[in-house]
């Protein structure tokens, strides 16, 4: 008989499922182009040139390409005022070939980020981040128009893993308005029990411990321990962690929000990283710019 020591958590490959939803965009994409004549169109605003950010984009491009949807590419210098990031915004709201704006974050401290967000337009707001799509997914019986791209990739995850999420304890590890808190919210709509941990929580282990699903989402590199997990649960991880290792030629490896040796030896199913909730992220940005298209071409 096996001892509990060689039990192996199911590993849930997000580079696989987000392939298999590009594949399906990719059709879709094709489809609307052979009806209609028309592609969705995505435009990227960047404002100076961050490392990370430029990284990021450069990726949200590289996938446009790949599936023939249309990219606009706009570079904005470090010192550009909020006035003029505002006025680039309103000109992709008028133009009808741009289905999804996507503003770069974080920009530069002299701008705000909310009078930014807020500005773009509610049909194009493929990030999910505008105060009326979060309030509309906060509130029983709405819909908001898009939502937010890595927490709308975490349900995917559970869902095309078999993972049902009715009636099941989901704990949500952090409160951020990027993925703690719509994804709890999320997870309620789904009809998931769901309690959230921040770092003002008493002796979170306990509540963790407890439930069947863990959205892992506090920015700790491997705070969360084996011995928090109940057996069986499903752990997906979100948390991107960059920690020394003299190994490595970077000097450096992404660890998550959860220690993936231990945790496997006791979840049902967990996603590693890199490889399981990144590139679902990109992959449901992708998705929403396809639905506003679909929207506005299939009228």
């Amino acid at each position: 008989m096996a001892s509990p020591s060689d039990h192996k958590a199911t590993i849930i490959d997000g580079k696989a499922i987000a392939q298999t939803i590009r594949s399906e965009i990719a059709s879709e994409v094709q489809r609307l182009s052979e009806k209609y004549g028309k592609v969705p169109g995505l435009a990227v605003v960047i404002v100076g040139n961050r490392k990370d950010s430029q990284s990021y984009v450069n990726m949200k491009r590289k996938s446009c390409a790949e599936l023939c949807i249309k990219s606009f590419d706009i570079d904005l210098p470090e010192d550009v005022s909020e006035a003029e990031v505002i006025s680039k915004v309103h000109e992709l709201n008028a133009n009808p070939d741009v289905h999804g704006i996507l503003v770069q974050l974080p920009l530069p401290k002299h701008i705000s980020e909310e009078k930014v967000l807020c500005e773009i337009s509610l049909e194009k707001d493929v990030d999910g981040f505008h105060p009326l799509n979060i309030g509309k997914l906060a509130m029983k019986g709405r819909q908001p128009l898009f939502n937010p791209c890595t927490p709308r990739g975490c349900i995917e995850l559970l869902v095309r893993s078999g993972i049902s999420i009715k009636g099941k304890n989901a704990v949500v590890v952090g409160r951020s308005n990027i993925v703690g808190l719509p994804v709890s919210l999320l997870l309620l709509k789904e009809d998931a029990t769901v309690t959230v941990v921040h770092s003002r929580t008493k002796e979170p282990e306990k509540i963790i411990r407890e439930a069947d699903i863990i959205i892992a989402a506090a920015g700790q590199a491997m705070m969360i321990k084996g011995s928090w997990i109940k057996p069986g649960a499903a752990v997906l991880d979100v948390g991107t962690n960059a920690v020394d290792d003299p190994t490595r030629k970077s000097g450096y490896r992404l660890v998550g929000d959860v220690d993936f040796q231990e945790a496997c030896k006791v979840a049902g199913w967990i996603t590693p990283v890199p490889g399981g909730v990144g590139p679902m992220t990109v992959a449901m940005l992708l998705k929403n710019t396809l639905d506003g298209a679909k929207r506005v071409i299939e009228k």
